[in-house]
């Protein structure tokens, strides 16, 4: 099992169809398993991409 390293959490919003009625929803975020120093992590996309350069 992968350790979870990331400390981003999701996001949460409304979904507004045409009637805008309000209906709460969430954007979870997008990890990935990458393998640090031998180990198995999950990172976040938008970390992984910074940690690249």
């Amino acid at each position: 099992m992968a350790k979870n390293v990331s400390s981003r959490k999701n996001m949460s919003g409304n979904n507004r169809p045409f009637s805008l009625k309000a209906t709460k929803k969430t954007q979870k975020v997008n990890l990935q398993t990458v393998t640090m120093n031998g180990k198995k992590v999950r990172v976040s996309a938008k970390e992984l991409r910074s940690m690249e350069k």
